[in-house]
């Protein structure tokens, strides 16, 4: 049975047209491993076939709140607005043994860029450290902006785990999307000064970041290549979060699937995996089918079917409920617990594949 035909017959999935010619490209890549989906709980999500874990295991807190000094058009400061408020480093620590005390596993922690689109961090390490210090398996990752030497130094000092930067390869977008006067050369620096520390890197490219078109992710994926980051994580820019004097236009699942190819084949040993953020619909169920035919390691918050369709394409399937890019750090083996997402039984039953023999990531 051809991929085209088993992609078809996933329930979610039949109503879909796939590219023939884009399948054909999936099918001259290197085979692919496991894949693992995760349903971080700092983003609403339900599906038919996974059972996420109630409570906030893994909350984003921004240190800024809602305020962005950059206002970049894809966002606008929207995306920190679902986010804890954490504004003061007393706030900080007292948030951290709040959500300890409920159960959380680890914290993403973002804010608002300055001008310069660095993250005021500093006021904040000595409480991260605090924080890592008095509860040593609760795990910090951090969307880090640009940075120099000395920044990237203090982040890995003060005990964070996972640095996560966006990387823009367009000159053009940086100044018009992200109102930046800064060379592109400066997020490629900043990538070379996260990884010369223990940081687990893990670089974002934002797909049709400028406007809703491709223009530099290709830069992007060139610079990402020139080294060795623990993770690539894609995303897709969502033009609901757009500005209407700047409006974005929907990349199609076709554009994101190329990329996908041609993320694998510039970073064939380095795991790829589709984050939270791209449209929704029919064009995200379509994404995520080509995420998965593609070979790419990992799916957030996965679309209907995606899982199924793993299984029915013979990929090892686990399950985790933190974050893409910190799920990276402290594995243990894969075991059950009751605190972690599951795959539904219904779905076990129409796959043929004993819950038993599905492992649950913990981190």
């Amino acid at each position: 049975m051809s991929v085209l035909e088993i992609a078809a017959g996933i329930e979610g999935f039949e109503s879909l047209r796939f590219d023939v010619d884009l399948l054909r490209r999936f099918e001259t890549l290197p085979p692919a491993r496991g894949i693992r989906f995760h349903t971080p709980s700092f983003k609403s999500y339900a599906s038919p076939e996974i059972v996420s874990p109630a409570g906030n295991e893994w909350p984003a807190v921004s240190i800024t709140g809602a305020e962005c000094k950059l206002q970049c058009d894809h966002c606008r400061g929207r995306i920190l607005a679902s986010m804890i408020p954490a504004r003061s480093a007393e706030e900080l620590w007292r948030l951290a043994q709040q959500l300890r005390l409920r159960g959380a596993k680890g914290m993403l922690l973002s804010g608002g860029a300055n001008h310069r689109d660095e993250v005021e961090y500093l006021p904040y390490l000595a409480t991260v450290r605090k924080i890592r210090d008095a509860y040593p398996d609760f795990r910090i990752a951090m969307h880090t902006g640009l940075v120099d030497d000395r920044t990237a130094h203090a982040i890995e000092a003060a005990g964070v785990e996972v640095a996560m930067l966006d990387v823009i390869g367009a000159q053009d977008t940086v100044s018009q999307v992200y109102h930046l006067r800064r060379p592109v050369e400066d997020f490629a620096r900043s990538l070379e000064c996260l990884l010369a520390t223990s940081l687990r890197v893990v670089p974002h490219i934002v797909l049709g970041l400028h406007y809703g078109r491709m223009l530099g992710e290709w830069h992007a994926l060139e610079m990402v290549a020139r080294h060795k980051p623990a993770a690539l994580v894609l995303v897709a820019a969502m033009p609901i979060y757009a500005s209407p004097q700047r409006p974005y236009a929907s990349l199609s699942a076709r554009e994101i699937g190329k990329f996908f190819v041609d993320a694998r084949r510039a970073l064939p040993e380095t795991p790829i995996l589709l984050g939270c953020a791209r449209p929704a619909g029919r064009a995200r169920a379509e994404i995520d089918a080509y995420a998965v035919m593609a070979g790419l390691s990992g799916i957030a918050h996965p679309s209907e079917g995606a899982v199924e369709l793993a299984f029915a394409l013979g990929r090892e399937v686990t399950l985790s409920s933190a974050c893409c890019s910190i799920a990276l750090v402290g594995e243990t083996s894969a075991q059950q617990d009751e605190s972690v997402p599951r795959v539904e039984p219904r779905l076990l039953a129409r796959v043929k594949r004993p819950i038993e023999r599905i492992p649950v990531v913990a981190v």
